[in-house]
């Protein structure tokens, strides 16, 4: 290259150079040119973004201080520990979500429909009245009544345990059908003589066996009258 460069005239030299002028020149003309028509086509962007930026900050002159700009700025560096520390728990919750997620999607519509089922059965609905009868209660009598009260409470569940036995149960639906098989308008006056001759019948002898059966558990009631919570279970 220094070769041809030494074999070379210096006008030959000059318009090499003048070559290579120009054509930097005409890099930079087009560069130019570039940045200009850039110019031109984000001119109009540029200035609606300013009005609407005039426009906006126009809104907020009156509630907007420079200074409180300025107390943002400060505490946020002060508070990036805070931030991080946020920003870390945030992630660890989305994580826990997007694992729980699956297991909502199949369990809440079951729960929903468990709720409905409860709902059309009146459960909700029988819990709404018991809490009126508390509120009742309690509107009429006060804690040392209610705990008063209490005893009488175990008591009366005793007494429904009793009442739960199957041959309990039985006794009182036998004992409730004999009033509907009674025909009272076919009763008579009766003598001494009348009275021995029902007693010829079977249903009148089983009668009396009842009755003596009955008369001699009731004799039991003295034992425990001293104490009514004798024959009561839980009751101490």
């Amino acid at each position: 290259m220094v070769k041809g460069d030494r074999n070379m005239t210096a006008e030959e030299q000059i318009l090499e150079r003048l070559d290579r002028m120009e054509a930097q020149l005409g890099t930079l003309a087009r560069e130019a040119q570039s940045s200009a028509e850039l110019r031109k086509d984000l001119a109009p962007l540029i200035n609606s973004a300013f009005r609407r930026l005039m426009q906006e900050l126009g809104e907020v002159e009156f509630g907007f201080q420079l200074e409180d700009l300025f107390a943002l700025l400060k505490r946020g560096l002060r508070s990036v520990r805070n931030l991080t520390y946020a920003l870390e728990q945030l992630q660890n919750f989305i994580d826990f979500w997007n694992a729980m997620e699956p297991m909502m999607k199949s369990s809440v519509p079951n729960l929903i429909d468990y709720l409905d089922k409860l709902e059309r059965k009146g459960v909700f609905r029988t819990y709404t009245a018991m809490l009126e009868v508390r509120a009742q209660v309690a509107a009429h009598y006060g804690p040392e009544e209610i705990a008063a009260m209490g005893e009488g409470f175990v008591l009366i569940l005793g007494m429904l345990q009793k009442l739960s036995n199957p041959e309990m149960i039985r006794f009182f639906n036998q004992l409730l059908d004999i009033p509907l098989e009674l025909k009272l308008e076919e009763t008579k006056p009766l003598g001494p003589l009348g009275v021995l001759s029902a007693l010829g019948s079977v249903e009148a002898r089983e009668g009396l066996s009842v009755m003596l059966e009955l008369t001699k558990a009731l004799g039991k009631l003295k034992a425990g009258a001293g104490d009514p919570r004798a024959h009561i279970p839980g009751s101490g």
